[in-house]
């Protein structure tokens, strides 16, 4: 057996399924698509699901994939053993109906034992217990002895998902030798210890799993199998596991020498060396794949894994940023396989770089909560760090339970972990209901899902406004399918063809009619659902529309032409963004209807007024440059060829659709567009904000749009005028003049307001009582906010040596309590948090603080002087 690279493994396993009639697709996106079952893609039929399930034709009846995927459900793992990691490439070949367990099985053993050379002797499979079919085809036709063979449970060999196709497997062992092995008598295929090692899973889903736990037969078979590309190259390379194999090790290098350590010298140190080196491949392929740092979702493991991969670079010494010079190395590795690596390299150092650099900071802040948290116990008598703080100091200030643990120790304290564990089940599972899972796509089942997969819409509408000719396959009334819909009815209808364009890809559906010699139905929205149905949803408004009718569908002009403007602008706007911000800007998500154009993207800071002027001027520039617009379809590998711009994540076919604005701005699309830049008339930025970390949001107006909103500011424009009473340019003067009066005024009644404070303040002071040698003032202040009850209790509590100061005051209807103590008071035993929550508790509110000064609100005004008589005895009571 020669050794074999992990890229040539993967090239030779993707050829070999070429041979046999395959087509070759390229990995999905880590990001599932239409999929809500899942956060991440974690095996490689998952991207393939709409295919199995029937609700999209595939490509072609026989698929061969290699595809990214992560798991993260044991993470805390990944470093502990050299066996766990989270991402990962899985082989696979897949039938859709076509061939069966008689192909699959013998080209498995062909590729393994001819392409591969994989000894005979060292190779044992397994099979469902009751899989006699897949038994005898080894036996006979492979021609494995039966010895070789070995019958596995419904545990081991039997796959399913809830209801839906499942079916018996048959998985492919390496013996990798008696060193391996556990030393037990009896050890064999199916042991816990690393001898066997099963690196293929054959599936034959040949069964529907009913809801009373019965399975009925598939009229159509399909098959889903799956090698772990890194476990397979282990054995092609005689290495002990995943960390050693070519690839990785070249990452787990990089770890090393950035570091200054030597692997297998030490295990706490190679458990940092491998968490880093498998956490950076993860978050380099994600980061490629548009996902974001967050505190939610896929952006919230994202997050989580580069901050376990920068902590344990500080466990090992390495000061400063490091992930983003690793990332490169993964990205030499696996760039020819993964192109997408190479052509976001930039934008992968840069948001790396970012959330690094951002993560050291929450670091510091984290422990500066910790310390907070720790003299908080510590004045409580306590021992143990609470659960819920545990929590919060590692969901919101990602700071590590472990690192948070080795401090608590020097402190003599220890942590909840019971309680923080709770939280987290309690966040994992409010996360589950988030992504509100039922159906095997993850979806809410629909009456959609009860339609004829076959059922499918043509589009015909990139350059049909109205067609003739359309055919009604379905109609929907009350989330039913019914055969007609009469007047009054909301209705969803599927025709055969349209020109109504499905909201897809952020551009809003079209509206408009569809209508026959008798009926007339207003279309309001139109969608997609399963990739090849248009679901026209509106209202009969006259007349009966039935199934099998021939209808005339025409859609609103005037809305698609102002969507059109939309669209096509954004592709101006996005060349724009890279020109001026720089090619880090990637678009995030974007939304276009016939009112207005929304555009989110990849920038790390707020945009200077002066650079979105810049932007606004160069996408108005290709407007009145009047560039013509042509839309051509090719492959992808043409269209990269043009310098085309693809979506984050998006799937592409074997044909795309490239808009070109004059070869300005070149990208993959399939939304409707202008055929002139000119037709978009003006563009206007109105907002720019920030909507997540990294992330960005423009929304502008083009068009109509723009016209409305110059009429709009000229209105408002005017009020100003006849406001201020004054013309043209004095407008700005005299506004100008009008806000520094109003400043020295303010100055005026604040200056007031001291003054009369003044008097207050010795008439307060007036009522002060002595406490075992401390100066008490508790006192009720008539209609006084907060900051003129500090400003009198700062100016109280300087006139004392040792002094206690409680105000309370009814204002806006709620109550203002402030307390505040000098050094000495303090000293004495004074501790104004405590104070005040009893004060606040007995007006109806709440609050707390430092010993020397604390604040609250209360509830009920008619009890301040009971809050001021329960701040007396609290006072009474610590001294």
């Amino acid at each position: 057996m020669e050794y074999m690279g992990l890229n040539e493994i993967r090239e030779k396993f993707l050829a070999f399924f070429e041979s046999k009639e395959h087509l070759r697709m390229p990995s999905a996106s880590l990001v599932p698509q239409n999929d809500n079952s899942l956060l991440l893609i974690n095996s490689g039929m998952a991207p393939l699901k709409p295919f199995f399930t029937g609700q999209q034709i595939p490509p072609r009846k026989r698929v061969t994939t290699c595809q990214k995927c992560i798991r993260t459900g044991d993470i805390e793992n990944v470093g502990k053993t050299a066996r766990h990691g989270t991402f990962f490439e899985m082989l696979g070949d897949f039938s859709f109906g076509d061939y069966f367990k008689n192909e699959i099985i013998p080209w498995s053993w062909e590729f393994v034992t001819e392409t591969l050379g994989i000894p005979e002797e060292k190779l044992y499979v397994t099979v469902y217990q009751d899989d006699d079919e897949a038994a005898k085809i080894w036996h006979e036709k492979v021609g494995l002895p039966k010895e070789k063979i070995f019958y596995m449970g419904k545990a081991d060999n039997f796959w399913e998902h809830g209801t839906g196709p499942c079916g018996p497997c048959s998985e492919i062992y390496y013996d990798r030798g008696e060193e391996y092995g556990c030393g037990k008598e009896g050890c064999t295929v199916g042991c816990d210890c690393d001898r066997y090692m099963e690196f293929w899973n054959l599936v034959f889903t040949q069964f529907n799993a009913e809801t009373d736990g019965t399975y009925t037969e598939l009229e159509m078979k399909n098959i889903d199998t799956g090698m772990g590309l890194e476990r397979m190259a282990t054995i092609m390379q005689g290495v002990d596991s995943i960390f050693d194999v070519d690839t990785v090790k070249a990452v787990r290098d990089a770890v090393c020498a950035v570091a200054g350590v030597e692997y297998m010298k030490d295990h706490k140190t190679d458990v940092s060396i491998r968490v880093i080196t498998d956490h950076i491949r993860s978050v380099t392929f994600m980061t490629a794949d548009g996902v974001l740092f967050s505190n939610e979702g896929r952006g919230y493991v994202l997050r989580r894994l580069l901050r376990r991969a920068a902590r344990h670079g500080k466990l090992l010494g390495i000061n400063g940023r490091f992930l983003a010079e690793l990332s490169k190395v993964v990205i030499e590795q696996s760039k020819d396989a993964y192109p997408e690596l190479e052509e976001k390299k930039d934008y992968i150092y840069k948001i790396i770089n970012v959330e690094e650099e951002r993560f050291y900071a929450t670091l510091d802040l984290g422990l500066e909560m910790l310390q907070k948290e720790i003299e908080k116990v510590k004045a409580e008598g306590g021992k143990i760090l609470s659960g819920e703080a545990t929590f919060k100091l590692y969901d919101t200030y990602g700071f590590p339970t472990d690192l948070m643990e080795e401090i608590l120790v020097e402190h003599g304290l220890g942590i909840d972990l019971e309680l923080f564990k709770k939280a987290m089940d309690e966040q994992r599972q409010r996360a589950r209901e988030a992504r509100g899972t039922s159906t095997y796509m993850g979806a809410e089942e629909t009456v959609y899902h009860r339609l004829d997969p076959a059922m499918s819409t043509e589009f015909v509408g990139y350059n049909n406004f109205v067609i003739d000719d359309a055919k009604v396959l379905a109609v929907v009334v009350d989330n039913d399918i019914v055969n007609a819909a009469s007047e009054g009815d909301e209705v969803s209808i599927i025709l055969d063809k349209t020109p109504f364009y499905g909201e897809s890809g952020g551009q809003c559906g079209d509206k408009g009619v569809i209508r026959t010699d008798g009926a007339v139905v207003e279309i309001a929205d139109t969608t997609k659902f399963g990739g090849n149905k248009w679901i026209h949803t509106g209202k009969v408004v006259s007349g009966e529309i039935v199934t099998g009718d021939t209808v005339t569908a025409e859609i609103n002009y005037e809305l698609r032409m102002a969507t059109a403007r939309n669209h096509t602008t954004t592709h101006l706007l996005q060349k724009a963004l890279r020109t001026v911000l720089g090619t880090h800007v990637e678009q995030a998500g974007s939304f276009v209807s016939d009112s207005r154009l929304r555009f989110d993207f990849t920038h790390f800071e707020a945009i200077s007024k002066e650079d979105l002027l810049e932007i606004e001027k160069i996408v108005n520039k290709s407007i009145l440059d009047a560039h013509p617009v042509t839309i051509a379809e090719m492959t992808p590998a043409e269209a990269k060829a043009m310098g085309a711009m693809a979506l984050f994540g998006e799937k592409y076919g074997e044909v795309v659709r490239v808009v070109n604005v004059n070869n300005y701005s070149i990208e993959l699309c399939g939304g409707t567009h202008l055929t002139n830049s000119a037709q978009a008339g003006s563009f206007k930025i109105v907002s720019e904000t920030g909507v997540a970390a990294g992330v960005r949001r423009i929304e502008a107006l083009t068009g109509y749009g723009v016209l409305n909103y110059y009429e709009s500011q000229e209105e408002l424009m005017n009020t100003v005028r006849n406001t201020v009473k004054a013309n043209g340019n004095a407008v700005a003067q005299k506004v100008a003049s009008l806000v520094d009066e109003n400043k020295k005024l303010a100055k005026e009644i604040e200056a007031l307001k001291a003054k009369l404070a003044g008097g207050v303040v010795d008439e307060i002071i007036n009522t002060k009582e002595e406490v075992n040698g401390v100066v008490t003032i508790c006192a009720a202040v008539k209609e006084a906010d907060m900051n003129s009850l500090k400003n009198m209790g700062d100016d109280i509590k300087a006139r004392f040596d040792k002094c206690v100061v409680v105000l309370v005051s009814a204002m806006g209807g709620k109550v203002n309590l402030v307390a505040m103590a000098n050094d000495e008071a303090v000293k004495a035993g004074a501790h104004c948090g405590n104070i005040i929550k009893a004060a606040a508790t007995a007006c109806g509110g709440g609050g707390g603080g430092r010993p020397n000064m604390a604040q609250a609100g209360g509830k009920d005004v008619t009890k301040v002087n009971d809050a001021v008589e329960a701040a007396k005895e609290a006072v009474k009571a610590q001294l």
